[in-house]
């Protein structure tokens, strides 16, 4: 019997969803994905626990016991409580080079709490939730480093892989503490990912920050009987605030500040002798983050000065921009073009545009598309990451895959409502399949690890990577500043 090109096709389509792809991959790369869609089941579950747990920064301790289970479950040698952090763990299986690291995060954003539908409408009204999508993040990342870990049993790959917990990203950067504790030290590469609403090799920088705690001490009195026997600290604040508010006019456009009024004094009648802000400066690069960063300090004590009180400055942490490798970006890449993009059912992009409806965006569904590598850009603008002061420590690939609708509002309720579900789950899976390709890639070929070092030293060159963090503990209880 005769069967037309385009009957053959069709039934291609048919079954597997789309033409299959050119490129061929080997017997490990088939193995790993096989791994990933064989635990589909027991990763989503996992996934959704952390989502449930709702848990902030520091105070992730059901999240990394889940992950750290199931590491240990799963054969790996298991250290919890490293760096002073009792949620930072790491999980390694194998031995001896190349050691070849992957990141996991797993913390929640407060008063995000929201249930797995397209309109805000919270789970727990008041509580955390994955905004970031930290759930999805934390478990495709280990997801990976078990499959590889099931090769590296199986004798087909030689070396160690190691998952990293870490926790605090969206707060306090968890991963300075484990950098100052030298637990990236002897790492050949290291793998990282994020949620995003696009799937590419991610060849872009992030911003460095700095965050710093100012608080004003006055002289309390009674606003009405005696108010000249006062000297407030919620004017010196005001007037901090408004200094940073116009320097805002003389600042470059790459240049981010943010502040966040902790207290201000507690009844009307008293004039407070107390206040304190938390401030962030960002910019592309950290060398002109720190300009900005050391006037908006200056500008706290000129407002002191004004107000005629005391103050004083607290450093709680701050962190670089991401170096990138395009050398990794480059494998990463080809490893997509050989998944091809998310598949997504109609009922999947009918939630997404409710979601793209209810956040008052264009109702145009999921991207779902591999671009071209792209071009690196050298002042992209966006968010932060504690990632960057790992990329200085150790060459780091990065990848975005979709958990999310385009254009949905990051940090939000909407986030959180696709990372408990379907949308989720499947960026989450693909997450896992495209970096345990690229580490099969990274064990199997010293020359690609080679490369990826060699552009990882031409763009550190000589600088010297300090963390800023200050000495002694992380703020295990939150309690900075107060």
């Amino acid at each position: 019997m005769k069967v037309s090109f385009t009957i053959l096709l069709v039934l291609c389509l048919g079954v597997f969803g789309y033409a299959q792809p050119k490129a061929k991959v080997n017997k490990n790369k088939q193995a790993v994905i096989a791994t990933i869609d064989e635990k589909f089941g027991e990763l989503t579950d996992l996934s959704d626990k952390i989502w449930s747990f709702e848990e902030i920064a520091f105070q992730e301790t059901q999240s990394a016991k889940a992950l750290a289970d199931y590491a240990e479950a799963n054969g790996f040698t298991v250290k919890r409580g490293l760096a002073e952090i009792p949620t930072a763990f790491t999980a390694e299986f194998g031995s001896g080079s190349p050691v070849i690291g992957i990141l996991g995060e797993f913390d929640a954003l407060p008063g995000l709490s929201q249930k797995t539908v397209p309109v805000k409408d919270p789970l727990h009204a008041g509580a955390a939730g994955h905004g970031c999508g930290h759930n999805l993040f934390g478990t495709a990342s280990l997801g990976a480093a078990v499959a590889i870990k099931e090769l590296i049993e199986a004798g087909q790959l030689k070396g160690t892989v190691r998952f990293y917990g870490t926790p605090a990203e969206e707060k306090f950067f968890g991963k300075l503490w484990m950098i100052r504790a030298g637990l990236f030290d002897d790492v050949d590469v290291v793998m990282d990912w994020h949620p995003s609403a696009e799937t590419k090799a991610n060849v872009q920088s992030s911003l460095a920050l700095v965050d710093f705690i100012v608080e004003f001490k006055g002289q309390a009195a009674h606003a009405s009987a005696d108010p000249w026997n006062g000297r407030s600290a919620s004017d010196a604040l005001e007037l901090y605030t408004d200094g940073i508010n116009m320097y805002r006019e003389h600042i470059k456009p790459t240049v981010r500040i943010h502040y966040h009024i902790q207290d201000a004094g507690q009844v009307v009648n008293v004039v407070p002798d107390y206040s304190r802000i938390w401030v962030r400066v960002r910019d592309t690069k950290r060398s002109g983050m720190e300009e900005v960063w050391k006037q908006v300090e200056r500008m706290a004590e000129g407002a002191a000065i004004m107000a005629n009180v005391e103050h004083e400055v607290s450093l709680v942490s701050g962190i670089h921009e991401v170096l990138v490798n395009r050398t990794g970006g480059a494998r990463l890449q080809q490893n997509l073009e050989y998944l091809g993009a998310i598949e997504y059912t109609d009922a999947e992009q009918e939630f997404a545009k409710k979601i793209q409806e209810s956040t008052g965006k264009e109702q145009v569904g999921i991207e779902s598309e591999i671009n071209p590598l792209e071009e690196t850009q050298e002042h992209p603008m966006g968010g932060s990451t504690d990632v960057g002061d790992v990329s200085f420590v150790v060459p780091t690939i990065r990848l975005s895959a979709t958990t999310a609708p385009k254009g949905t509002p990051w940090h939000s309720w909407a986030v959180v409502a696709c990372g408990g579900m379907s949308i989720g789950h499947k960026g989450m899976a693909y997450a896992a399949k495209a970096l345990s390709m690229t580490m099969v890639d990274l064990f199997e070929d010293a020359e690609l690890r080679a490369k990826v070092q060699e552009e990882f030293k031409e763009r550190k060159g000589d600088y010297e990577y300090k963390g800023m963090v200050p000495p002694g503990p992380p703020p295990i209880d939150g309690g900075v500043g107060q």
